[in-house]
């Protein structure tokens, strides 16, 4: 919808009505100090085509790399149909369905998303979508200890396999919050988390148990023992899962005897594009007697006086519309235009076709590592079961090999070592259906040449990569 300025003669009519002269005389209650009075560093005005022009040369500035990075966001195939179909007006410039006699389309559309998030996950309800899976993953333990029946400690368990930004997120989200996160190391032969690990934790009770499946490094990690164990120990668990791993994975809801109690995650594999990193959208999924705490927006099917099914939102535990003491989160958007297109992504893909993108990430990654690891020097992390991610270990300082391969066009994939200093010199490497053999030759060759140059000894005056 193109913005249509308001005239002069029309400014100054409605300033009249309201009693001031100008309209920063409305803003008056900023400090002077505060107010930026001019902006410097803009450059001057330029024309639409100029505008496109600049546009399309910085665009181009960033190539087209190869890519090889995963780490919580993936490159998969976006069938056109997609965003065509998102990009329709009806969803586009939809508004949030409060109206739901003028939004059926719209809360259709959520509401088959919330359905087809209950069958991957194996829980009973989904609500309509969160920011990312980082923020996904906070209200799932903001959730967790106003379920917990039972008085305890407000501690929480997370594991150090857990997605980096994930911990960082959740630190600053429920840290505030007068709950205890307590960190459980991973094991450095496996890279997942040890039961060993958390029975040193037999005293010290606990709401909720973190389990990421895969983990961040993508270890498989053995999710009917870990949940069985904070089950009984009368603790809630909390599964924090990939999508696309789900086609393949047993889900959360069947996890040990009694299955996870909340599962979240990131939706971005499905239909999203990287997008320089966003914006994405999370899930968030329960049990049913858990359903009062669900924070977010969740739509539900009904039948009208006619007898005609209908949808709606229903259960809004949110601010805006009960008291804020009574609120389950402050939560005031969905991400309902990404949830649109995950939708459409997955009901194109069906159960079929996401097993089929499942297995041939697993596959490629599975490549990629066999190419890298006969380079001499370059070796598994880990010795466990993984899928989409591998960890490697190589044998030159890692930032300085993916600036080399970087320069030759390719993402080479994720530097664990600022985030685990303890895995310094490891590589996170991932490959979804993207990738050829072509492709990814081609990146065991350049890498296999630069480690080469790196770890020679270097003749005077000669320039290195």
């Amino acid at each position: 919808m193109p913005f249509i300025p308001h005239t002069k003669e029309e400014v100054a009519a409605m300033l009249a009505v309201i009693g001031v002269e100008r309209i920063d005389d409305l803003f008056d209650e900023i400090p002077p100090d505060l107010v930026v009075t001019d902006l410097p560093n803009l450059p001057p005005a330029l024309s639409e085509m100029e505008i496109g022009r600049l546009m399309q040369q910085r665009s181009r500035e960033d190539g087209q790399p190869l890519c090889f990075i995963g780490a919580g966001a993936y490159e998969h195939h976006i069938p056109a149909a997609v965003w065509q179909i998102a990009g329709r007006g009806e969803f586009y410039s939809a508004y949030t369905p409060y109206q739901a006699e003028a939004s059926q389309g719209t809360l259709q559309v959520l509401y088959e998303f919330q359905s087809m998030m209950t069958a991957l996950t194996g829980l009973d309800v989904s609500n309509a979508s969160l920011y990312d899976g980082a923020s996904a993953l906070a209200e799932a333990v903001l959730m967790a200890v106003r379920c917990h029946r039972k008085p305890r400690p407000r501690r929480v368990l997370v594991p150090r396999a857990l997605h980096p930004a994930y911990r960082r997120t959740l630190y600053t989200i429920v840290g505030q919050q007068d709950i205890e996160l307590l960190e459980i190391p991973f094991d450095r032969t496996g890279g997942h988390t040890a039961l060993d690990q958390l029975d040193a934790l037999e005293n010290r009770e606990f709401t909720a148990l973190v389990i990421n499946q895969p983990n961040f490094f993508g270890v498989l990690e053995e999710v009917d023992a870990l949940t069985d164990w904070a089950h009984q120990r009368d603790s809630l668990v909390i599964g924090v899962v990939n999508p696309v791993a789900l086609a393949l994975l047993s889900p959360p809801g069947e996890w040990g005897e009694q299955g996870a109690d909340i599962a979240c995650g990131e939706a971005q594999p499905l239909g999203m594009p990287l997008a320089s990193g966003g914006p994405y959208a999370g899930f968030l999924c329960c049990r049913q007697p858990l359903v009062r705490q669900l924070p977010g927006r969740i739509t539900g099917r009904t039948l009208d006086q006619a007898g005609k099914p209908g949808f709606t939102l229903t259960l809004q535990a949110r601010e805006q519309h009960i008291r804020r003491a009574k609120a389950t989160s402050n939560i005031c958007t969905n991400q309902g235009l990404l949830v649109t297109a995950a939708t459409i992504h997955t009901a194109l893909l069906g159960a079929e076709g996401l097993e089929r993108v499942a297995k041939a990430c697993h596959a490629n990654t599975a490549r990629l590592s066999d190419l890298l690891c006969e380079i001499p020097g370059v070796e598994p992390l880990f010795d466990r079961p993984v899928f989409h991610e591998k960890a490697l270990r190589l044998p030159a300082p890692t930032a300085d090999l993916l600036r080399s391969l970087a320069a030759h066009n390719i993402l080479g994939g994720f530097d664990l070592g600022p985030d685990y200093p303890e895995l310094d010199s490891g590589l996170l490497v991932c490959a979804t259906e993207m990738r050829t053999e072509e492709e990814m030759t081609t990146y065991a060759q350049k890498l296999a040449r630069i480690i080469t140059i790196r770890t020679q000894a270097p003749c005077p005056g000669a320039p290195r990569l």
